[in-house]
């Protein structure tokens, strides 16, 4: 494959592609760049005959990835531009006609979370955390993004998840049905790779067909990315409560949201 990629690591080995954001001072944390390179492997990935599974992965042992770089977001290049300049290739990893595993070495949290619940298994060390960072900074992500969860975890598990921005343990995402199995980091490549002989062992044409079958399942989901947040975010939103939340995470301390929830209602404003 003739691409260069910085953000990224992409190598084939043995039928499998192992995809790791190599971002690691950051968290593994992600920018427009690190997501167009991940579409590019995934892409790659699917249509080489010669690969049977895809990992995705982060690299060290304290990160899988901890979402959207928000250094980059407060640089304005995320947010009221959406899609435009912030398109995670989850779709892809759904289309994918290759099994895809998520390799959790750490934080998932925010896209990274996504990314577990959007790869077809999670395998994760024990020492991983899992959650949505997005109410607690002000990012109101829509669509299936959102709601696909609840279709691996059920609804009232996924609007916890996104509602509250608790952070869970690897054990706990089990529990839930979010992830496949739990293991100590130092096992944490044996056992991913013990998954990848067994679906490297089984006829890859069915493979496809199952995933396909699946995608068909929640079809009535995809396209709606980013409909509900034009519809209810008003257009002051970035400019107040957005810049609160990133404000504060970036500063670290607790976002003040009272503010904008005082008017008519509530005997304030």
């Amino acid at each position: 494959m003739d691409y260069d990629f910085e953000d990224i690591i992409y190598t084939v080995d043995g039928g499998v592609a192992t995809i790791t954001i190599n971002r690691p001072s950051k968290l593994n944390a992600v920018t427009a760049q690190s997501l167009q390179e991940i579409e590019v492997a995934l892409d790659d990935a699917g249509k080489d005959p010669s690969v049977g599974v895809v990992v995705l992965t982060g690299s060290g042992e304290k990160s899988f990835c901890a979402g959207a770089d928000v250094s980059w977001q407060k640089a304005g290049k995320m947010g009221r531009t959406g899609a435009a300049m912030y398109s995670p290739p989850y779709m892809q990893i759904v289309r994918c006609p290759k099994p895809v595993i998520a390799r959790v070495n750490g934080y998932a949290i925010g896209g990274g979370n996504h990314f577990a619940y959007f790869c077809d298994f999670t395998i994760a060390a024990e020492h991983a955390v899992f959650g949505q960072s997005e109410p607690r900074v002000a990012y109101p992500a829509s669509g299936p993004v959102v709601n696909y969860v609840a279709r691996i975890v059920g609804h009232k598990r996924a609007r916890e998840l996104w509602m509250l921005g608790r952070r869970y343990s690897a054990k706990e995402m089990m529990e839930w049905g979010l992830v496949n199995a739990v293991v100590p980091m130092a096992e944490l490549d044996a056992e991913v790779e013990r998954w990848c002989d067994e679906l490297l062992s089984v006829s890859p044409t069915c493979l496809k067909v199952y995933k396909a079958s699946f995608v068909e399942e929640f079809e009535d989901l995809l396209g709606q990315a980013d409909l509900l947040r034009r519809w209810l975010v008003p257009p002051e939103f970035w400019e107040t409560e957005q810049k609160e939340g990133t404000s504060a995470f970036l500063e670290k301390r607790k976002a003040d949201y009272s503010r904008f929830r005082k008017g008519p209602n509530t005997g304030e404003g």
